[in-house]
């Protein structure tokens, strides 16, 4: 809520993006509650009536306006850079998006200069405290998967969200790419989870072109369930990687895909360390609070899962899912060819401790020390 709040402070328009049933319009309503406020849900017929004639419904209006699942409506855009430049407005908009690949660009070139971009995932260790972070390792990160009452239901929640979101989600933008298809595509990139892309190798298992597994690609990213790492690269006589890697957003999700349902069945599995690593990163984001994040590698084995460059500094981090994780090649090597200021090594244990002046062993009980 405090970034919502500042963004509103000083910006006219708010975009709050994230995938369907993050909380995002909970949020919303936690903070229509504190003022004067009008509220339109765009998946409501009645809401969307008042708007039928959308500058009469709005010029007028004053404190808070919401608008939820705005990408349903993008021609409000233009509208709204209209209604911000008077100087008689007396609104604040906060508009609510999700699973919708085009809506930060059309926001972006509709509301230039007016408008600041906040994603929401859904619970973050700072709200629920570090000590539950099992649990939300787990289950991941949506409210109702979450604070479900057994792993069971758990599960069943969010192997219904996926089924959801590939037969209603998708399809409302206007896609017209098969289920059963894009199922596939998806479960494939939970068994990639944590790897660089290659776009031959996914073609050939869909029987498609290296652009169309492009496609779906951007499609999930933009919808907010994938995550694209970007590579980093450096003036060095290496051959580094070039192409990003690829991880499913929530932890949660990345175990339903793989038909994980509980926690033991989690940890046997061969994709444990890279579901920590997802986990983690994603952990780490959200408190840095860094749109522009990286990792670097160089092709013989040499890597670094996530740089972060914060007030003129290199930042790198380390994901082991080890009791004692203890410095290795490829961290030296890291920080010496990326002249890193400090590295962290983020594990599931107890108990943080430097391995070197410039290398720390980080709990993930003490990852709000990262901000």
């Amino acid at each position: 809520m405090r970034r919502v709040d500042e963004a509103l402070g000083d910006n006219p328009v708010v975009v709050l993006l994230g995938p369907r049933q993050c909380g995002k319009t909970t949020l919303a309503r936690e903070l229509a509650a504190r003022t004067d406020h009008e509220f339109f849900d765009l998946e409501d017929p009645a809401d969307l009536a008042r708007l039928s004639a959308p500058m009469i419904a709005l010029e007028d209006l004053r404190g808070l306006v919401i608008l939820d699942e705005v990408q349903r409506k993008p021609e409000l855009f233009e509208l709204l850079r209209v209604l911000v430049d008077r100087p008689e407005c007396g609104a604040k908009f906060l508009l609510l998006g999700s699973a919708s690949p085009g809506l930060v660009r059309g926001v972006s070139e509709s509301l230039a200069g007016r408008v600041a971009l906040v994603e929401m995932s859904g619970f973050e260790l700072r709200e629920i405290g570090p000590e539950n972070f099992k649990r939300l390792w787990s289950r991941g990160s949506f409210p109702r998967s979450y604070l479900a009452r057994t792993e069971k239901t758990s599960h069943r929640w969010r192997s219904d969200f996926v089924r959801t979101f590939l037969e209603r989600d998708i399809p409302q933008l206007g896609i017209s790419i098969p289920e059963q298809r894009l199922r596939r595509f998806w479960t494939m990139i939970a068994h990639y989870h944590g790897q660089v892309w290659n776009a031959a190798e996914f073609a050939r298992s869909l029987g498609s072109s290296e652009s169309t597994a492009r496609r779906y690609l951007d499609l999930l990213t933009g919808a907010f369930v994938i995550r694209q790492l970007q590579p980093w690269h450096e003036n060095l006589r290496k051959r580094q990687v070039k192409s990003p890697k690829v991880y499913i957003r929530d932890s949660g999700l990345l175990h339903a895909l793989l038909s994980l349902e509980t926690s033991r069945g989690i940890s046997a599995h061969p994709k444990f360390g890279a579901s920590w690593e997802g986990f983690a990163l994603e952990q780490v984001l959200a408190i840095a609070g860094i749109r522009d994040a990286y990792f670097w590698a160089v092709h013989g084995g040499v890597e670094l899962d996530l740089l972060l460059l914060k007030d003129g500094k290199r930042l790198g981090f380390e994901f082991k899912c080890a009791d004692a994780p203890q410095m290795t090649k490829s961290i030296r090597t890291a920080m010496e060819d990326l002249k890193l200021e400090k590295v962290f090594v983020i594990y599931p244990g107890k108990k943080s401790y430097e391995i070197d002046r410039r290398t720390r062993v980080l709990s993930i009980l003490d990852i709000e020390s990262v901000g």
